[in-house]
């Protein structure tokens, strides 16, 4: 299979995409740096032998240093009044120790063609790391405009098929030229924290499975996030990229080519080691960060989670009612749906806090819905036969202190959909603190005893 499918791949036209880079000219002050910054650089048109010249002599001398462990790749493009990149690389590196970073690539795609960007990047980012760059530790590299389909800078204005192009090329560029820098690859975005010691946790999870037996390690269950390749894959994977650069996202086709080459079942590997920050810092958001930098208290309550909506065996309804990451996922939600955690036994609860939509930009919110508290469970499997409005979600989340009156001998936590809404639904998770009734009552009892 993987033969026959690298043969079919090799057909495609689009292998011309892959040696348009050149040197990127950066500011003087850093001209040291300038030689170790790959890009289109010039307006002029070139023939393919030119470009094949110019790129293939670098690459050479890129690809004759010292193969390190792990490449992790970045694609990175503009994003008004925001650093997510610079921030990205500030969090991979104090997350990993000296002996890490020897092990490590980092390789940077700087894929927007805005020249006031690419400059003001490049300068930031040589003078925070110019001894990474000089070690050939941190690469940057842009791709030619020229190499792209012809798409209108209006994000709503493109089809959807351009959207997907313009992602994919960028990978594509990306992965081709990581191809020989490492044993693996990490796929990251430009927006990310890394748990400490991301290096090693990968490392400890490679070494203890045995060879050639996966294609795709998943160490984030978020969109291309975090997903771990095999080096020796990406040029297979990059003319894949290029073959259906319209036809799906970039998600979509890495899914896909990880089962063209045999492994069926996603390998997730938990704890997982990357989240994506916030990028919206609107009033509400600023409110809701410093909520969440305080880690739930563990609880001993347990339950079981049920829902009407759709859902994949990938992001279950249980994904919700966890501590880690993990996440559920729906689409196309009606008015009256829901997802309800019953608890095994009932509790009295004191807070409720319910997340929706993505970290990174705060989509897939539920737009409109409330949560409820249910009491006297009846039925196999139980289900309450009494609710109470607890409270309704603003902009897709819930953090509500619980009188006691209601919060009473709760057994059903629910959560409800209010309106009709197209497109996906994230459910980050429900957080529930408090202490099983039939504890409290043992304690009151023992006190009147006494």
């Amino acid at each position: 299979m993987r033969c026959s499918i690298r043969h079919y791949l090799r057909t495609s036209v689009a292998l011309i995409f892959l040696w348009l880079f050149t040197i990127l000219q950066i500011p003087e002050k850093n001209e040291d740096v300038k030689n170790v910054v790959i890009n289109h650089g010039s307006k002029n048109s070139r023939s393919l032998d030119d470009w094949k010249n110019i790129t293939s002599k670098y690459l050479k001398e890129i690809h004759q240093r010292r193969k390190t462990w792990l490449t992790v790749g970045i694609t990175s493009e503009s994003r008004q009044g925001q650093n997510g990149l610079l921030d990205t690389l500030a969090s991979l590196y104090h997350a990993s120790s000296t002996s890490e970073q020897r092990q490590m690539t980092v390789l940077v795609h700087l894929a927007d063609s805005d020249p006031i960007w690419l400059g003001r990047t490049i300068s930031h980012i040589s003078s925070l790391y110019k001894p990474q760059i000089l070690t050939g530790q941190l690469l940057l590299i842009h791709a030619p405009p020229d190499a792209y389909p012809t798409v209108t800078n209006v994000q709503k204005e493109m089809s959807q098929g351009q959207i997907y192009s313009k992602q994919n090329v960028d990978h594509a560029f990306l992965m081709s030229f990581a191809t020989k820098l490492s044993t693996y690859f990490l796929l990251i975005e430009d927006n990310v924290f890394f748990a400490p010691s991301f290096v090693s946790h990968i490392r400890s999870n490679v070494i203890y499975r045995k060879p050639n037996t996966w294609v795709l390690l998943e160490f984030s269950n978020m969109g291309i996030l975090g997903k771990l390749l095999h080096s020796r894959d990406l040029p297979l994977l990059a003319h894949f990229l290029l073959l259906f650069h319209k036809e799906r996202p970039l998600s979509w086709l890495i899914l896909h080519f990880r089962t063209l080459l045999a492994q069926q079942s996603p390998i997730f590997c938990r704890p997982f080691l990357f989240y994506h920050r916030l990028t919206h810092f609107t009033f509400e958001n600023k409110t809701l960060i410093g909520q969440e930098k305080d880690a739930p208290a563990l609880t001993s309550l347990t339950g079981t989670v049920y829902t009407d909506m759709r859902f994949s065996d990938i992001h279950s309804p249980e994904e919700a009612f966890t501590l880690d990451e993990s996440f559920f996922w729906s689409y196309n939600v009606s008015t009256g749906n829901y997802l309800i955690v019953i608890l095994n036994n009932p509790a009295n609860l004191n807070r409720v806090q319910v997340r929706t939509g993505s970290i990174m930009d705060g989509k897939y919110i539920l737009e409109k819905g409330q949560v409820e508290l249910g009491y006297n469970p009846e039925g196999i499997p139980p289900n309450c036969t009494s609710f109470t409005l607890l409270g309704r979600l603003v902009h897709g989340q819930m953090d509500q202190i619980v009188l006691e009156s209601v919060g009473y001998e709760v057994s059903c936590v629910k959560l409800a959909v209010n309106a009709n809404q197209a497109g996906g639904l994230m459910i980050r998770h429900i957080y529930i603190w408090g202490e099983n009734a039939k504890n409290r009552k043992d304690d009151q009892n023992d006190n009147d005893e006494s």
